[in-house]
């Protein structure tokens, strides 16, 4: 009784952690993307400069929720807490 608890818990923090470090990523990379759209309407000439920093800094964002969802499937898969 006890393990299914504690497996059930697990599912419903996997899922909360996947769900809510998808929708930061989801906010940073708009906000990324805005600025750089921003700024490349301020300076058109430093547009391949600007798209090259987007470009990583989406990258770097989106690392974030792949990582959160390595982490949640272990938490289902290979439980350190199921006896």
């Amino acid at each position: 009784m006890e393990n299914a608890i504690i497996i059930g818990c697990s599912v419903i923090a996997a899922a909360l952690v996947a769900g809510m470090a998808s929708l930061a990523a989801a906010k940073g990379d708009a906000e990324v993307a805005a600025k750089a759209v921003e700024a490349i309407a301020r300076q058109p000439e430093a547009k391949q400069s600007v798209m090259v920093t987007m470009f990583i800094s989406i990258g770097l964002i989106e690392s974030i929720p792949i990582i959160a969802a390595v982490i949640a499937i272990v938490l289902v898969f290979a439980n350190p807490f199921v006896k």
